[in-house]
């Protein structure tokens, strides 16, 4: 039996996706029909937001979290190494925790090495991480809905530009968009006031959540039409 534990890692939680879906994901999907439905879902979660409507938010949320870790495990790309190379305890832009961009009117990235004894060992640790850089007291929930979808964009493009010329640059871009779209997931799960990695745990307490196997069994068509 493959489940993710409330005190799981993200490497652990993407493990734990690549073992329940990377099989049928490989023979069902394209990278186009997981970002398809990354996108799908991030969206539900956005209208949740809209509608006020928490549960919404938090499950749809934690869907398409799952859709961009099974993207990563197609692309051979280590999420949890990505976010810490990016935000290693500090803003990716301004280089301070918190955040002091608007405070200082940053307009040029500072470059900066991460400082490896403060990486957080476990995904609620980066969370908490995220809320100490980006303290969700100085947005709204809407606010950090708009910055996700803003990111959704920004992702969605890397991807398309990478797959149309092959360039290495290109995908480096995917692997920073990747890392900046787990910090929106992150941000409004903040603000929403929900622990990712508890989500997580009760979703995948037992293989797929849906028709509990590992490897799931789900077929393209249960996915396709699957509401939450």
């Amino acid at each position: 039996m493959v489940k993710i534990l409330p005190s799981a890692s993200l490497n652990e939680a993407q493990e734990a996706i690549q073992k329940i879906y990377g099989l049928p994901d490989d023979r069902l999907y394209s990278v186009w029909d997981l970002l398809s439905n990354q996108q799908r879902f991030a969206m539900r979660a956005l209208k949740g937001i809209r509608q006020g409507d928490k549960r919404k938010v938090k499950l749809n949320l934690i869907i398409s979290f799952c859709w961009i870790l099974a993207i990563m495990n197609r692309l051979h790309i280590n999420l949890e190494e990505s976010v810490w190379q990016r935000f290693p305890y500090r803003c990716s832009y301004c280089g301070k925790c918190p955040c002091a961009c608007k405070k200082n009117k940053v307009r040029k990235r500072i470059k900066f090495l991460p400082d490896g004894s403060k990486k957080p060992t476990s995904l609620t640790g980066l969370q908490n991480m995220f809320r100490e850089i980006y303290p969700s007291s100085q947005r709204s929930l809407e606010h950090a809905g708009i910055h996700l979808a803003e990111e959704l964009g920004e992702l969605s493009e890397s991807i398309h530009m990478f797959f149309g010329e092959h360039k290495e640059s290109y995908f480096q871009k995917i692997t920073v968009e990747a890392t900046d779209f787990f910090s929106c997931i992150v941000g409004i799960a903040n603000s929403a006031n929900f622990d990712i990695a508890k989500e997580l745990a009760h979703l995948f307490r037992n293989n797929c959540h849906v028709c509990h196997k590992a490897p799931c069994v789900c077929d393209f068509s249960l996915v396709a039409k699957f509401k939450s």
